[in-house]
């Protein structure tokens, strides 16, 4: 796979869209930003529906290869710069853990997230895609009460997107504030990645 060609992040600050943006910066690549400003609507117009017809940010261009949804652009990006060490390579025991939480966040974090914030009660059993929010809160707390990461001692791009994930679902009240929770969150705010990445998004929200 080319490394080479240039990397393209349809982003707006102040959106989930950042945790791609720190994700490139933890893999210290180049890139290049493509700013939309979603008050303006600039996301619904027909260059970027082209794109993503969504209409949701993040997306990424690397070369001929378009990627959206944001778990699909975290394990592309991951797996294209293995030298960061940001993925478990296939054959590695703990690839299996990294893929399970990653798509752990979409398929059972987010959904309970929306209903939560909605005050609706999820989907019967059988066809809600996370069961229940008590119970997948205790299955994601009791995985981070195994270390410093989601694998263990090892950070991984699983971080970047539950770190941001987690930082702005407790800020809004919409996750408990439960001990190891929280002392998740202030590791990862504490990242440089983090840092330059809030500083980015305050100048281009402020621009």
């Amino acid at each position: 796979m080319a490394t080479d060609s240039k990397i393209i992040l349809y982003h707006s600050p102040n959106t989930r869209s950042a945790s791609t943006l720190t994700l490139l910066e933890e893999l210290g690549v180049p890139y290049e930003l493509c700013v939309l400003d979603l008050k303006t609507g600039e996301h619904r117009q027909a260059d970027y529906m082209a794109i993503n017809p969504m209409g949701k940010v993040p997306a990424v261009r690397h070369g001929d290869t378009l990627i959206t949804e944001q778990v699909a652009i975290f394990l592309y990006l991951a797996d294209l710069f293995p030298e960061a060490g940001l993925a478990p390579v296939v054959g590695d025991p703990l690839r299996g853990a990294y893929l399970r939480w990653m798509i752990f966040y979409a398929a059972c974090f987010e959904p309970a997230i929306v209903d939560r914030s909605l005050k609706r009660d999820p989907a019967p059993r059988g066809l809600s895609p996370y069961g229940d929010f008590d119970t997948m809160l205790k299955t994601l707390s009791n995985q981070l009460l195994q270390g410093q990461y989601l694998l263990g001692e090892r950070f991984s791009a699983a971080d970047i997107l539950w770190g941001t994930g987690l930082t702005w679902t407790t800020q809004w009240r919409l996750v408990p504030q439960l001990p190891e929770i929280m002392t998740y969150v202030e590791h990862f705010g504490a990242r440089p990645s983090v840092v330059r990445v809030k500083a980015k998004d305050a100048e281009l929200a402020t621009a």
